[in-house]
């Protein structure tokens, strides 16, 4: 059970920082100004604002955990600087370079800080899940 309510405590993290107005749903707006432009709520969600409960369901739905560990490792290896064990700003910077996306170090590591739960300034396996299963 403990591992549970840290989980939930993580995607409440998540959840209160992107609710930025405090009103219990995050709406398109607020993806956007957090995101910078990126919006992964579908068109009915966005008008209406998800919730903490709806939010949830979505980070959790489709596919088993297992599967999804296994994907989410293999991209974690991508992003990941060799041996480091977590993202930096640096190895995001060179990753998204490789797919066509030109970012400065000082936007990597505002893309950084949204999921770094810990305040270490790098993304574990842990806080990049939780980033790629809520963008």
């Amino acid at each position: 059970m403990m591992m549970m309510d840290d989980k939930y405590r993580q995607y409440q993290r998540v959840f209160e920082y992107f609710d930025e107005n405090g009103d219990g749903k995050v709406s398109a707006a607020e993806v956007q100004q957090r995101m910078g432009g990126a919006v992964w709520l579908e068109e009915e969600e966005a008008e209406e604002g998800l919730s903490f409960e709806e939010f949830v369901r979505i980070v959790e739905e489709e596919g088993s955990e297992e599967e999804k560990d296994k994907e989410l490792k293999e991209a974690f290896r991508m992003y990941e600087m060799e041996g480091c064990g977590a993202i930096t700003a640096e190895s995001l910077q060179r990753m998204l370079g490789k797919l066509g996306e030109e970012r400065s170090i000082h936007e990597c590591k505002k893309m950084i800080a949204c999921y770094d739960l810990n305040g270490d300034g790098l993304l574990c396996f842990d806080e990049f899940k939780v980033m790629m299963i809520t963008t």
